[in-house]
């Protein structure tokens, strides 16, 4: 999937739609309760615009993420703490290698609008993306499991709360 060319589309749908088009961060983590899109079974963002519509939504917040291949680096960085088996440390240093070629490309674009304290979301990721979530929180519980009794569960990602 290639969501440099869909991250155009959606720009040009929206613009022709005459929904305002707020270009902010992701809302994922906000606190208000969000309502993800099937983006599995129904992955055509004109159904969720037409939804925002629908539902007399008047601007959509879009956010695009752009891969960074440093990204890679930190993950290389906190693999290298881990105490793992040589052939396994090497399959993951091949796998987030292979990953570098993807630099400066979008790896993820979201919708988002607002409706009766609900936001409510269309999140697309590409599998390389998702990909690499899958190594880090792999590599995040290794790196748990290898710290004393004072580590932060799960490299500090979670909170104590």
């Amino acid at each position: 999937m290639n969501l440099d060319t869909l991250h155009t589309e959606i720009q040009q749908y929206l613009e022709d739609s005459g929904l305002a088009i707020f270009h902010g961060h992701s809302r994922a983590m906000d606190e208000t309760p969000a309502v993800y899109w099937d983006c599995q079974q129904y992955p055509d963002f004109k159904l969720f615009i037409q939804t925002a519509q629908a539902a007399g939504a008047k601007i959509v917040v879009f956010h695009q993420r752009r891969f960074d291949s440093g990204q890679v680096d930190d993950v290389l960085e906190q693999l290298a703490e881990c105490d793992l088996p040589r052939e396994e440390q090497r399959e993951y240093n091949r796998r987030l290698t292979a990953l570098r070629i993807y630099d400066g490309q979008v790896c993820a674009i979201e919708l988002s609008f607002d409706h009766q304290g609900r936001t409510f979301l269309y999140d697309l990721r590409t599998e390389w993306y998702d990909e690499l979530g899958d190594i880090v929180a792999e590599i995040d519980i290794m790196s748990a499991g290898a710290g004393g009794e004072d580590d932060e569960p799960l490299g500090g990602y979670f909170s104590k709360n």
